[in-house]
């Protein structure tokens, strides 16, 4: 079984893997969802100084004192740019990545850098001294693809806005080419696909492990049990990748 370390997106926290977690737990995996900093039940630790790095460090630290190790890290959206960070950090702890329908940074390159589009939704407002972006209104919840009924009802009111200069700060590596020798699986949703920028669309397409599913950009909450059994594929694709 595997050992599965959840990475939510922007303006969201651990609380949005719930069902998959569940579904995981029931397989047999261990699950961590940790929440960063700034966000969620942690939105209190916001500060002028929460960045990109803090969120490497939020799961580094979490890899290191709970001792994780051979962890299938799993980002989401904006996670995709964590993961990579920790990845570069603790390479020895990781046995494989997976980006759902998530950011795929090299090095040098920010948020902003990779989903251009993000542009769009820029209404940045200073709040305590933080630059807060990705609202969660209407526009918000159109990119997560959660608009309506009982789901959006629940979401809605956790989610938080997003420090805007996570986004643009850039990703700097250590050893990029560690982090690309790393086990890779790659899970898209079609609507978003067809939104990345074309001279950069075929990171989301190459590799051992790439999958699609129809569904909104959340889709750990509008299709849990397929993101599971999506996940679950990804575990055994790890397995193989070790006793290779």
């Amino acid at each position: 079984m595997a050992n599965f370390v959840l990475v939510h997106g922007a303006g969201h926290g651990g609380w949005c893997w719930q069902p998959v977690a569940r579904q995981l737990r029931l397989a047999g995996h261990e699950v961590h969802a940790p929440t960063l900093t700034g966000l969620g039940e942690r939105r209190h630790l916001l500060t002028p100084e929460t960045s990109l790095d803090t969120h490497i460090e939020d799961v580094t630290a979490l890899l290191f004192h709970e001792d994780l190790r051979k962890v299938v890290l799993v980002g989401h959206s904006y996670g995709g740019m964590v993961i990579t960070g920790v990845a570069d950090r603790m390479p020895d702890r990781i046995a494989c990545l997976a980006y759902l329908d998530a950011a795929i940074p090299l090095d040098g390159e920010s948020l902003v850098d990779v989903s251009p589009g993000l542009q769009q939704y820029n209404d940045v407002r200073l709040v305590d001294g933080v630059n807060l972006g990705l609202w969660p209104d209407a526009a918000a919840a159109a990119i997560y693809g959660i608009t309506e009924g009982e789901l959006a009802r629940w979401v809605m009111p956790r989610l938080t806005p997003h420090p805007w200069r996570c986004f643009e700060q850039k990703l700097r590596l250590a050893d990029p080419g560690a982090v690309a020798r790393l086990p890779r699986a790659v899970v898209n949703c079609l609507a978003s696909l067809n939104l990345r920028p074309t001279h950069l669309r075929n990171r989301w397409l190459d590799g051992e492990f790439v999958r699609a599913i129809d569904a909104g950009h959340d889709l750990m909450l509008i299709e849990p049990e397929a993101t599971a059994a999506l996940l679950d594929e990804v575990a055994a694709f790890s397995a193989k990748k070790q006793h290779r």
